[in-house]
């Protein structure tokens, strides 16, 4: 609790920092305002939002032990969104109220050296002169609304605005009965952040049908932490159909380690219902293991190891294990959490395609006009979509849901479809 104390007065102090500093330039426009109600009013919402927010933290260092444990994510979520969607377009604009700050320290400092003639920003023309602090305070209004737009859309439509991702891929070595195989991938549920919203997934579930999948892949992180988040969602989950079958591995967050329990008894109980609730959705775990496939008499092999990443994340996964359960067939499918796991191991092997999630795509990015960029790409170079190093290829999935930041900003949730060729 201490060390969570000493964490918390440095951010509230920031805060308050911002605050100040952003009311100072919010106080000469809503001066300009006609109706004293309407400037008490912005001036009492101003505020208003800020104290709520700085309750939000405090409840939370201080309260968090009467929230249940799976409900922590929730509130977090929320805490996130709020300082995400007032703080952020608050550091743009006092960008510009720091401008004007440096503008006018260095035309007081021309002045006290005796310059009469000023260099200073153009006026601009209008019915209405402006001076050059308030159209600079406008300035940083207009630029603010941009983060404010973006944050706001995310966190309620963009982390529901499901796309499908298409690849196709050829392989000299694949089987002529496989020439066509459609697989679907997800990845990254986090059923433990939805909370409880069914009605938005069950579209993403009817968006996965219509892609007419013969195989279904889930390659792990199916809650935050706890086994507790997946209650309800089984009549859901279940409905996603797949003409060969449905197949699933472990993520990191699946095993339980994000959090304290009262005893290694109550861990384990936690890990093995969430790995029965996988069959409660109709997929069958791979758990450092191979599945034979098997389409008129001709074979493929698809291997599931349990995560495997770089510290601090787990390695439970043992991917020597998982092929000497194929080694007789020669094209092989692997489910393997972290794309870090590619490099590492999976490049030595014969393995052919590679399905990986893990990095959301950070839920923040930007890929339009061949653009393709994330700040995840810092830790993850293989951070999102396809990859291929020889004849080998690693597909990346975005996410199919969302954790810490409960929203999506130019990084929908994926649907990935694969054909084989």
């Amino acid at each position: 609790m201490k060390a969570s104390v000493y964490l918390l007065i440095p951010l509230l102090l920031f805060m308050l920092l911002v605050d100040i500093y952003t009311y100072r330039g919010v106080k000469p426009l809503i001066a300009r305002i006609k109706y004293s109600l309407a400037r008490q009013s912005l001036t009492m919402l101003f505020w208003g939002i800020s104290v709520l927010i700085f309750a939000g933290f405090v409840l939370f260092i201080f309260g968090i032990k009467h929230v249940r444990q799976s409900e922590a994510y929730i509130y977090v979520g929320y805490l996130v969104a709020g300082f995400s969607l007032f703080y952020i377009p608050k550091f743009v604009f006092i960008l510009f109220v720091l401008l004007k700050d440096i503008l006018g320290a260095i035309a007081g400092i021309i002045n006290w050296f005796g310059e009469r003639k000023k260099k200073s920003v153009p006026q601009f023309n209008s019915k209405r002169k402006m001076e050059r602090s308030e159209f600079l305070y406008q300035m940083g209004l207009v630029l603010a609304a941009i983060p404010f737009a973006s944050i706001l859309y995310g966190v309620t439509k963009g982390k529901f605005n499901y796309r499908v991702m298409r690849e196709k891929i050829g392989f000299d070595h694949l089987p002529k009965s496989f020439k066509g195989l459609k697989i679907v991938q997800i990845s990254d549920m986090h059923l433990g952040s939805f909370n409880k919203n069914f009605e938005k997934i069950a579209k993403a579930v009817e968006l996965i049908n219509e892609q007419e999948p013969d195989l279904i892949l889930f390659t792990g992180d199916l809650v935050n932490n706890f086994a507790e988040e997946t209650e309800g969602w089984a009549p859901i989950l279940s409905k996603m159909n797949a003409k060969i079958g449905k197949y699933s591995i472990m993520g990191n967050h699946d095993y339980g380690d994000y959090s304290y329990w009262k005893s290694s008894g109550d861990k384990a109980e936690n890990l093995q219902a969430i790995k029965d609730f996988h069959k409660d959705m109709g997929f069958k775990l791979l758990l450092n293991e191979s599945e034979t496939i098997s389409v008129n008499g001709e074979e493929i092999a698809l291997l599931g190891v349990e995560n495997w990443g770089k510290p601090p994340f787990p390695q439970h996964g043992d991917l020597q294990k998982a092929i000497n359960g194929s080694a007789n067939i020669p094209f092989k499918i692997l489910m393997s959490h972290d794309p870090s796991h590619w490099d590492a191991q999976v490049l030595d092997t014969d393995i052919a395609l590679t399905f990986s999630g893990h990095t959301h795509g950070m839920q923040f990015g930007l890929e339009r006009a061949g653009i393709k960029w994330s700040p995840v790409q810092y830790k993850y170079p293989r951070w999102g979509g396809l990859y291929q190093q020889g004849d080998q290829y690693l597909y990346v999935n975005r996410g199919f849901g969302y954790i810490g930041f409960p929203g999506r900003i130019g990084m929908p949730p994926e649907i990935t479809l694969v054909e084989l060729a």
